[in-house]
């Protein structure tokens, strides 16, 4: 009679012991995803909350993080959708996993600053936010970010055929966040043949004045072309410097007659 009291009583510890593992387990499985809230990126300088930010400069991201379980890493992804790339320019795809002390807790915040590269194209990119607990939880975000020139030339004008002796117009507009620092205009021709009395044209201008520091500013000049000029087709660009040594360029043509 006592061995099989004594067989019940392991029989229903280990029942006991079992259910209680199981119990644990199941409050393990329990714990709910990472919350991710007030998700925001934007220019850096200005920890701005405005999906934008600057080639060359950096950008902002932070958002709020509530967790149940400790955090065990936060990924950020940044890549391009489907944005042409240009000469002198690379794609860009950013990945980075933060795993610092500061962030494998429970409801940390995120704040990070990211480089942009200087040579990358202007456009649209996606952002996605990952955070992952201990547990195995995952959750992501995503938005979309505006990748914008530090410089830009707009509304352009500017006269198509010019006679030697006199001068032509241009104009347009500039908008240099960083400041502008100067405006250089190289002419030359398109191996054109120096008859007599001629003299080959080919100049290069740096305007400053009412220009240097400005974020926003008109160029509206006339440009003088020497009587000696041979005539034909001439290639003007027009190059802006801002303050921080980024450089945007437009380049068009103009025809010199006699």
């Amino acid at each position: 009679m006592k061995a099989k009291f004594k067989t019940l009583a392991i029989v229903a510890f280990l029942g006991l012991f079992l259910h209680s593992c199981s119990t644990d387990d199941d409050n393990t499985t329990d714990v709910a995803a990472p919350v991710i809230t007030n998700f925001e990126f934007g220019e850096g300088s200005e920890h701005s909350t405005e999906p934008f930010a600057y080639k060359g400069s950096d950008l902002h991201l932070e958002a709020e993080i509530n967790a149940e379980g400790i955090v065990s890493s936060i990924s950020i992804d940044i890549h391009a959708d489907d944005i042409e790339v240009g000469d002198g320019e690379v794609e860009w795809d950013y990945e980075a996993t933060y795993t610092k002390d500061s962030y494998l807790v429970i409801n940390p915040t995120f704040h990070e600053h990211i480089d942009i590269p200087s040579n990358i194209p202007a456009g649209e990119y996606h952002i996605e936010l990952t955070v992952t607990d201990e547990m195995g939880n995952s959750t992501e975000i995503e938005g979309h970010l505006e990748i914008l020139d530090p410089i830009t030339i707009s509304d352009f004008h500017m006269d198509t055929t010019v006679a030697r002796g006199s001068d032509f117009h241009v104009e347009f507009m500039i908008n240099a966040i960083n400041g502008i620092h100067n405006i250089t205009v190289d002419i030359h021709g398109h191996d054109l043949a120096v008859g007599e009395g001629e003299v080959e044209w080919d100049e290069e201008v740096i305007f400053e004045d009412g220009f240097h520091e400005e974020t926003e500013a008109e160029f509206h000049k006339h440009i003088d072309v020497p009587a000696d000029a041979p005539a034909g087709e001439y290639h003007v660009l027009f190059t802006v410097e801002d303050e921080d040594g980024n450089t945007t360029a437009y380049e068009t043509h103009i025809d010199v007659t006699v």
